[in-house]
């Protein structure tokens, strides 16, 4: 497909939304003479997952502060408009304007798609947020998700997630074989390699097919949104680390046409309010999810680490998943390599001042 024309989204701009959400000022951002537009966003969370849920909610409601109600937004849950799963399929096609998802829901159009949410054993929130804004990563995701009619922007973060609900315990490599796991992305690709049969549920879905056995396991976010869901009633054993998801990014995702045809300062709006849901998720995660795993040990629930085995393992499969991926498409070699550089780069950095600091505070 032809790729259309992308606004850039460079280091003054996010400079200037760094400072506008910081401000959280609610007088009107744009002049009056500019027109009104009311636009629709399809998501791929029900609402009763307030704080991922509330990402979408978070960049709709700030639009329309910012204008002044001159440019707004209603967001939708999984299954009004479309399913979760289908979200990219109405932005791209112009059912809706926009929409609020995960890019690695949708690794059947483009293997490459994960990086824009993230990919086992990769970059975590803060990594990944450094090479969106400052590595050239959100200009890669452009060219990438320009070849389906859209443009993206990181407009929320999970932070690292847990690593799953299981029925039964499972330490070695041959306890996953034969387990039907819900679990998306290039992580799904990882379990598939280790014998797990891989199904992809949006996460209304999963507490009834864990709860009634039509799955064994399932992974979705972490303590909080876990327990909403009641996935603790549904499976005893909870896994961590997420290891296939150490930062995972949710994308407020544009049609090009509908972008193209917006002002320029609504588009800035638009990128302001994206950033602020950016930060705000993964705040509020950090802010909720230690409190919430606290209620759900107390509850029974059985809090387990992966072994050295399955870490190993998962590991290895990981990178040799990515090396077959390059070697066999341009356009996700050319991400990876631009990823692997960036991760090299900052995961040195982080060994010499966090890792040190969080080293010391465990003794």
């Amino acid at each position: 497909m032809k790729r259309r024309r992308i606004l850039g989204y460079g280091t003054s701009a996010v400079a200037a939304s760094a400072v506008a959400a910081c401000s959280k000022q609610q007088s009107s951002a744009v002049s009056g003479d500019l027109p009104r537009v009311q636009w629709r966003m399809a998501t791929s969370w029900p609402q009763s997952l307030d704080t991922i849920y509330g990402g979408a909610v978070t960049v709709c409601d700030r639009i329309s502060a910012l204008t002044a109600g001159r440019f707004t937004i209603d967001p939708f849950a999984a299954g009004e408009i479309v399913p979760g799963l289908q979200v990219l399929d109405a932005v791209q096609s112009g059912t809706v304007e926009c929409g609020h998802s995960a890019a690695y829901y949708y690794l059947g159009k483009n293997q490459a798609l994960a990086f824009g949410t993230t990919v086992p054993f990769g970059l975590n929130a803060q990594q990944q947020n450094a090479w969106f804004y400052h590595g050239s990563g959100l200009e890669a995701m452009h060219k990438l998700y320009a070849d389906f009619n859209v443009i993206s922007f990181p407009a929320g973060n999970t932070g690292v997630q847990m690593g799953g609900w299981f029925q039964n315990n499972i330490q070695t490599v041959d306890d996953l074989k034969g387990l039907k796991m819900r679990i998306p992305g290039l992580g799904g690709e990882v379990m598939a390699r280790l014998g797990v049969n891989v199904q992809v549920l949006p996460g209304g879905e999963i507490f009834l097919a864990l709860d009634r056995g039509a799955i064994d396991a399932a992974e979705f976010v972490g303590p909080y949104d876990d327990e909403k869901l009641g996935l603790q009633n549904a499976a005893t054993y909870y896994y961590y680390p997420g290891w296939w998801e150490p930062g995972a990014t949710l994308d407020a995702i544009v049609n090009l046409d509908a972008w193209n045809s917006l002002p320029e300062e609504y588009q800035e709006v638009f990128k302001t309010a994206t950033y602020e849901a950016n930060i705000d998720m993964l705040s509020k995660y950090d802010a909720l999810n230690g409190l919430a795993l606290k209620s759900l040990v107390d509850q029974g629930t059985k809090l387990v680490p992966y072994s050295d085995d399955i870490m190993k393992a998962a590991s290895e499969a990981s990178t040799a998943l990515f090396e077959e991926n390059a070697s066999k498409d341009a356009t996700f070699k050319n991400l990876y390599e631009n990823w692997k550089s960036f991760r090299d780069l900052v995961s040195g950095w982080n060994r010499v001042n966090e890792l040190s600091f969080s080293k010391f505070l465990e003794k």
